[in-house]
């Protein structure tokens, strides 16, 4: 063998590089080090950060309208039920990973799940990230609307103020590696912290909630919160509110990315179990004291149910740099795949190159363009996400997954009793995620309709989204 050759073995556990044996990501790494641009830099606190980041969102305000829909019990059952189930897949995905080091993103892992139709899988998986994440990114051009909406009192016209969210959001976007991405992504955490907050402390403070244009309380009576279901949400209210939950807990379809630009993908569990930790306790303190202090007229964002015009701007001021960051990481890992099909492994990919910067920025403003089309096409927050969590997560949070499974145990499923047990828990997440995938969608396109036979303005309007 030749000094300066690198070989992957079959199972892809180890590398013999310089006739030195070592691990293959260590071996991964050796292979940037003449590379202008390193992508495997981030280590486990770092990936923390950026993952906490990417969950630190607008979304979490929304969870006290799911509680006010499933009550106490329910909405912290199924918030703390869908925390530690996201925490074993991910969990799995990881052990997959480290046995498929050559799978850097979600689109090559597909094709090693399925290797009956690797090509297929490997298309279709990239249709669905792309998808999952314009959505995502349309989601936070829509929400920058409804911010400069809130902030100025409607100055402009509502597409105006969406184009403005967009180009903001190509510049931002500009980064081509995470590690920078991760910088950003702290700076948003903080932001979007200072919004929980001050949306809690005024929800508290306040003589009562306001709820919709003109307010309406006390036509609802008294706030007042439910230990069991409060009344009957029916079956496409109440899985909307399910699906509100599951779309802050499933973020599996970036962590691939996140492990191939790890220094030590060794490390991820690390990552996660204190990602895991800090949502749960985010989660569920959010959405218990939006829900005390506001009841029956909690909304999606809780921002909106505050009485006060200077609590609403004063909350949601702070919305609008999470809102380009978390849209931004979104995009990276989009842009990472179209990148990563238009230019190959050529040498344009990891230098700074005309081709490869002009490519990276074309990329970007044909992500956000199309994000800007569907931030004025899909009419409400809970619309958004209620079609992302049915139409992709079902895939990416939980199908995905138990394949894994399968593939990392088929030899030993039924082997003794804890391994039948984990194979049952594993056929129930698969179940789960079909289920999502069916009545999940059906729900999510029927709340689209209902919303536009409404008074939800039409696509590309001027009418204001504010709150």
């Amino acid at each position: 063998m030749l000094a300066d050759q690198t070989v992957l073995d079959p199972e892809a556990k180890q590398v013999h590089h310089d006739k030195v044996e070592v691990d293959a990501f260590t071996a991964l790494a050796i292979e940037e080090q003449d590379h202008d641009i390193k992508y495997r830099t981030l280590s486990w606190q770092k990936a923390t950060l950026l993952l906490f980041g990417e969950y630190v969102c607008l979304a979490i305000l929304a969870l006290a309208w799911s509680w006010s829909v499933l009550g106490w019990v329910c909405g912290f059952f199924i918030t703390f039920g869908l925390g530690i189930v996201t925490w074993y897949t991910s969990y799995v995905l990881w052990q997959f990973c480290m046995k498929h080091p050559e799978a850097r993103d979600i689109c090559d892992i597909a094709a090693i799940l399925f290797p009956s139709i690797p090509r297929i899988a490997f298309e279709l998986t990239g249709l669905m990230l792309l998808l999952n994440n314009i959505f995502l990114i349309g989601f936070h051009v829509f929400t920058g609307a409804k911010i400069f909406n809130t902030l100025s009192d409607s100055s402009i016209c509502t597409v105006g103020f969406q184009a403005v969210t967009a180009v903001i959001g190509v510049i931002v976007s500009l980064p081509r590696t995470l590690n920078h991405v991760s910088i950003m992504s702290v700076v948003s955490a903080i932001a979007m912290g200072i919004a929980i907050i001050l949306s809690m402390v005024y929800a508290g403070i306040e003589e009562h909630p306001f709820y919709g244009y003109g307010g309406n309380y006390p036509e609802l009576g008294p706030v007042k919160t439910s230990i069991g279901l409060p009344g009957s949400p029916g079956f496409i209210n109440g899985l909307n509110a399910v699906l509100n939950i599951t779309f802050l807990w499933i973020g599996q379809i970036l962590y691939p990315s996140f492990i191939a630009e790890m220094k030590r993908p060794q490390d991820f569990p690390k990552a996660l179990a204190s990602l895991t930790v800090l949502q749960l306790i985010l989660f569920s303190v959010t959405a218990a004291v939006g829900y005390y202090y506001n009841g029956q007229y909690a909304t999606a964002p809780i921002i909106g149910s505050l009485s006060e015009p200077w609590a609403k701007k004063s909350a949601f001021a702070f919305v609008l740099i999470p809102t380009v960051v978390i849209g931004t990481i979104y995009g990276n890992i989009a842009a990472k795949y179209l990148f990563k099909r238009i230019l190959g492994n050529s040498r344009h990919a990891h230098s700074h190159s005309v081709v490869g910067w002009g490519t990276w920025i074309a990329i970007d403003i044909f992500i956000w363009t199309i994000a800007f089309v569907l931030g004025n096409i899909i009419p409400s927050m809970g619309d958004f996400l209620g079609i992302m969590s049915a139409a992709f997560d079902s895939f990416f949070g939980f199908i995905f997954w138990a394949v894994a499974y399968w593939h990392l145990n088929r030899n030993r499923l039924w082997a003794n009793w804890k391994m039948t047990t984990m194979s049952i828990i594993n056929i129930i997440i698969f179940v789960l995620g079909l289920f999502m995938l069916g009545p999940g969608l059906y729900t999510s396109v029927d709340a689209i309709v209902t919303d536009y036979s409404g008074s939800v303005k039409k696509p590309f309007s001027c009418a204001s989204n504010a709150l």
